[in-house]
């Protein structure tokens, strides 16, 4: 299992003020934008930007990072065998599928294995 690219996350009531500042700091464009339930988000940088009401945002704030894998059945044999506990089980989503983890130290993750257009078109090869 390898990491392919990790997040920081950022909260913002409005993803389209709060993405100028950030590509004017990473000097990029957004490289992944979309809608999920009710909230928007985009991936600029190492930055992944959650945009909606504060209500819609807490169902996610739980986490502190999102992390790319190529593998999400080796990672929760890892994360079983390091003593982390699913949160939330393998779903479906927008760009592939995803998992949230706590770890045995108490920080939660959210993991995606992305599809394989999207790992081509943002990590390469």
């Amino acid at each position: 299992m390898t990491i392919l690219k990790t997040y920081a996350r950022l909260w913002a009531d409005d993803l389209d003020q709060a993405l100028p500042l950030l590509e004017e700091l990473t000097g990029e464009q957004p490289h992944l934008r979309m809608a999920f339930q009710e909230i928007a988000l985009a991936a600029i940088g190492d930055f992944l930007v959650i945009a909606g009401p504060a209500e819609e945002r807490a169902r996610y704030s739980h986490a502190s990072a999102t992390v790319v894998v190529d593998d999400l059945k080796a990672l929760q044999a890892t994360l079983k065998s390091a003593g982390a506990t699913i949160t939330t089980p393998t779903t479906g989503g927008p760009t592939g599928r995803f998992l949230y983890a706590r770890h045995a130290g108490g920080a939660e993750i959210e993991y995606v294995e992305w599809t394989p257009d999207l790992v081509r078109r943002i990590i390469g090869s």
